[in-house]
């Protein structure tokens, strides 16, 4: 199997810098993006260290590809970024979503708080993570509707992020991969301002995907720091 993949950021109309994060090495494959919350000096460095600890570990870890590894690298993030916060005002935390390809012809996925993992294969589009906020269990249990005022105010309330307080572990889950696979990793700059349909239809020609979701966010409004990883299986 062999992998392309391109990535990249932009920030958006809403704030003065970037406080998205990112990696990508499409020969394994590795990719993860991160959100930081807010736009404090814990946001930036919350996001920045998790996608730069996540990565160091896992090339420093003996069974990089286990489980245990996985979640163990994110248990390290949560104590580097409550380390922070001791001595920094301001909230300090971020999401991570991450795609870490393993020797037998697959992949894991991690996944804490609200970024996400899509995967286009055979035309249909789908959406492999869940958003760990309010948002997402208001919605389906239907206590509210999703354009409701409740359910954008809900999107806020992460139910777990890197530098929680009880440290909560993220979602492991394997996929394996097929010929002609499409993978989005985004934060909600890209999520939550693009309809579905507008990101398949992008995905079909995924050479030149990046650059147009990242387009597609800014003139749908730039409310949000937006950053996508596209990875092609072939």
């Amino acid at each position: 199997m062999e992998f392309s993949g391109g990535a990249g950021t932009v920030v958006g109309n809403h704030y003065a810098a970037n406080f998205d994060a990112f990696y990508l090495d499409a020969g394994l494959p590795l990719a993860v993006v991160a959100d930081g919350m807010g736009d404090s000096a814990g946001s930036a460095f919350a996001g920045r260290a998790s996608v730069e600890g996540f990565t160091e570990t896992l090339r420093a870890a003996a069974a990089p590809h286990s489980p245990a590894a996985l979640r163990q690298a994110v248990a390290l993030l949560h104590d580097s970024v409550r380390e922070f916060a001791r001595d920094h005002p301001g909230l300090a935390g971020c999401t991570l979503t991450a795609l870490v390809g393993d020797a037998a012809g697959g992949a894991w996925v991690v996944q804490i708080g609200d970024s996400r993992l899509y995967r286009l294969r055979h035309d249909v589009l789908e959406l492999l993570t869940s958003d760990h906020t309010a948002a997402w269990v208001g919605l389906l249990h239907g206590w509210f509707a999703y354009e409701s005022a409740a359910a954008r105010a809900a999107r806020y309330r992460l139910t777990r992020y890197i530098g929680h307080p009880d440290a909560p572990e993220p979602d492991v889950l394997h996929v394996s991969f097929r010929h002609g696979d499409v993978y989005l990793l985004c934060t909600d700059g890209v999520a939550d301002q693009l309809p579905y349909e507008q990101i398949r239809e992008t995905l079909l020609t995924p050479s030149s995907a990046v650059d147009r979701l990242l387009a597609a966010t800014l003139t749908a409004g730039g409310a949000d720091n937006a950053t996508a990883i596209v990875i092609r299986t072939g």
